[in-house]
């Protein structure tokens, strides 16, 4: 019913902000034709400048052959966005009814073979197909931010929607550079946000009990657990930092720790004193930075992190 994904050259891209214009960028460099759908022409500047902005870590990381910016085409058509698409990757606002309403009509005038991969960071595809006349070939396809630059694409279909949809969906982003990441079922947050969240929650509280300011908890998620996250997960650094004995060693020592009063999982409340407290703080790491400036270092880095991986494990 569907292509094989390896023979995949035509991409729809729709939405024209950080993420629409991330994955254009990213099918951009690896190769693909995309033709991306804007709601209007005063949206064209903002696409173009995601994209310019990507190209830069896209080059430094390796674009393949023959991925040009040339291969895109910029337009407020839908219908002639889709017409020849054999992917469709959709990042409109997040409000469910005008998803709803965009899955209906995309269900209409997309070509039948095409999955249709949902941006979508809190809404469940359950809820989205629900006019779709044709729901079994949509999914969710979850990126990280910045799509040009995380590898990560969280995978799930909804109540109707076709299990191969999301098999095919898994091995096109593959295909196209992606490390997939299918999820067991349909679950707020899916796996990556719900994990951040967990941090970002404690963060706050520490913030709000006087116990840290955002300059520590940066500093010590940047000068701790995060360069070894880049290469283990959080379930792989306790195996292994436990030596021969493993996870074992480090439930049966370290678990009664667990139930120690540590951790506040429940979210704090956002008083203004708290809001304050983290604006400010945020603003004196940033020394007077422009966003821009900022979100430049903060690609090249990753860019660096990126390709000091792939030497080390080849």
């Amino acid at each position: 019913m569907y292509p094989d994904p390896s023979i995949v050259t035509r991409v729809t891209t729709l939405g024209a902000g950080p993420i629409g214009g991330g994955w254009a960028a990213h099918f951009l460099a690896r190769g693909y034709d995309v033709t991306a759908y804007i709601h209007s022409e005063a949206e064209r500047a903002a696409l173009m400048a995601v994209i310019d902005t990507g190209w830069i870590s896209l080059e430094a990381l390796g674009l393949v052959e023959g991925a040009s910016r040339d291969r895109l085409t910029v337009t407020t058509d839908l219908d002639a966005a889709v017409r020849n698409a054999q992917f469709i990757q959709e990042s409109a606002p997040e409000r469910l009814e005008l998803k709803q309403a965009l899955y209906k009509r995309l269900g209409e005038v997309a070509p039948k073979d095409c999955v249709i991969a949902s941006s979508t960071s809190g809404l469940m595809m359950t809820d989205i197909q629900k006019d779709c006349p044709t729901p079994e070939r949509t999914v969710i396809g979850h990126p990280f931010n910045p799509p040009y630059l995380l590898p990560l694409v969280e995978i799930i279909g909804g109540k109707r929607t076709d299990p191969a949809a999301v098999q095919w969906a898994a091995k096109f982003y593959e295909v196209a550079g992606k490390a997939p990441l299918i999820m067991k079922k349909e679950i707020p947050g899916f796996v990556a946000t719900r994990l951040q969240e967990a941090l970002w929650r404690e963060a706050l509280h520490m913030v709000a009990n006087g116990e840290a300011t955002p300059e520590d908890i940066d500093n010590a998620l940047m000068n701790g657990p995060a360069p070894r996250m880049a290469v283990q997960g959080q379930c792989m650094a306790f195996h292994v930092a436990c030596g021969e004995g493993g996870m074992a060693t480090n439930l049966d020592q370290f678990g009664p720790a667990l139930k120690w009063p540590w951790t506040r999982l429940e979210a704090p409340e956002l008083t203004q004193d708290l809001r304050d407290r983290m604006v400010d703080g945020c603003n004196e790491i940033a020394a007077g930075r422009h966003f821009e400036e900022m979100a430049a270092q903060r690609d090249r880095e990753i860019v660096a992190v990126l390709n000091a991986i792939r030497t080390a494990r080849e």
